[in-house]
């Protein structure tokens, strides 16, 4: 099985090598669709951390500069979520549209990213965590990536345990890996478990990450008076959804919603499901979405937006703008649409 690492350097060798034959100019055309849902997470102008397994969540402000620079330039309409329903139900050809989308509530959106936002006039949703907003939420992606850095060996119990060395970067990037994959296939209560017990090895408490990292309600309530900005909601405590009971996957969203409405006052109508992949949301929690009257809800499924998609408004794929591939051969390759060209075709829509 090829490590992280070895897999992004093949990617970062295909979207050199999608640029260097001017692919993602010639087939643009067919491999984009009408528009494109972008994801972003932290936006910090700090570089990386030898040991820094999470910055694929991480870009620079000035890498969103390129990007916002790059979607005008390739002629792409910047629009708001509302749009999307519209935009798809009566399509403009020959003019594309992008989405900027913001998972999590991280105070770095306001810090480095809004201003950047601003000089572009570019309109952006920011979906947040109800949990995070409280300041006590679990981002235990972070407090894992934090307890391995400060352990020199990471030790699992239980049925399945793990030892694994954690001395040095390289060896700390393979536990991280190892640890991962181990808790990610079974279920989310021991993943939270065993991290916990891990950041108590570490010689910190779980819990602290959100007070640090996240936006308070008053500053989310800041943001809100911005007309640039469009609140959704990423559930209450950020579950993997589909790993969970029908009942307590519908009140980690509806919770969610209803705390941001209660703290917003006013009506929040986009979804963005937790991790968002095929293990964390699929056909029940779409349509526990579109139950609950939301007007859109978006996954982590990659590709870009077609026609079809207005039928399929509570399970629309987005494109993950990636910490580890900051370059503009990345940018091209994920805005032509052409990386994804294989994985849509005859099944472009990605929603089962």
């Amino acid at each position: 099985m090829l490590s992280s690492r070895n897999r992004h350097r093949l990617l970062e060798a295909g979207f050199e090598v999608i640029s260097a034959t001017g692919a993602d100019r010639w087939l643009a055309p067919a491999a984009r669709g009408l528009g494109v849902i972008l994801t972003f997470h932290h936006v910090r102008p700090e570089p990386p951390a030898a040991f820094a397994p999470n910055h694929i969540l991480s870009i620079s402000p000035d890498f969103l500069d390129l990007t916002l620079t790059s979607l005008r330039a390739r002629g792409f309409a910047i629009v708001g979520l509302d749009a999307v329903p519209e935009r798809l139900a009566n399509p403009e050809p020959g003019a594309p549209f992008a989405v900027l989308t913001f998972d999590d509530g991280y105070r770095d959106n306001v810090e480095h990213a809004l201003p950047v936002l601003r000089r572009h006039g570019a309109p952006w949703t920011l979906f947040v965590t109800s949990d995070f907003a409280n300041q006590r939420g679990r981002l235990w992606w972070i407090e894992l990536e934090r307890a391995i850095a400060r352990l020199d060996r990471v030790r699992i119990g239980g049925a399945a345990p793990l030892d694994l060395p954690a001395r040095d970067p390289e060896e700390k990037l393979a536990a991280f890996d190892g640890v991962y994959r181990h808790l990610r296939g079974g279920p989310e209560s021991r993943l939270l478990d065993v991290i916990a017990d891990l950041c108590r090895q570490a010689g910190f408490p779980e819990g602290g990450v959100a007070g640090e990292l996240c936006l308070t309600w008053d500053e989310i309530r800041d943001l809100g008076g911005d007309p640039a900005v469009t609140i959704g909601t990423h559930t209450r405590t950020h579950p993997m959804l589909a790993k969970h009971p029908a009942d307590a996957a519908r009140r980690e969203i509806a919770e969610g919603r209803d705390r941001i409405e209660a703290e917003l006052g006013r009506p929040i109508r986009h979804l963005s499901f937790p991790v968002g992949d095929r293990t964390s949301a699929g056909a029940r929690e779409f349509s526990t979405a579109r139950e609950l009257g939301f007007a859109t809800a978006v996954t982590t499924r990659p590709g870009h937006l077609f026609a079809e998609h207005g039928a399929h408004l509570h399970a629309l794929p987005r494109v993950s703008v990636n910490g580890l591939h900051q370059s503009r051969a990345a940018l091209a390759g994920l805005l032509s649409g052409v990386p994804f060209l294989a994985w849509n075709r005859g099944r472009r829509l990605n929603v089962a």
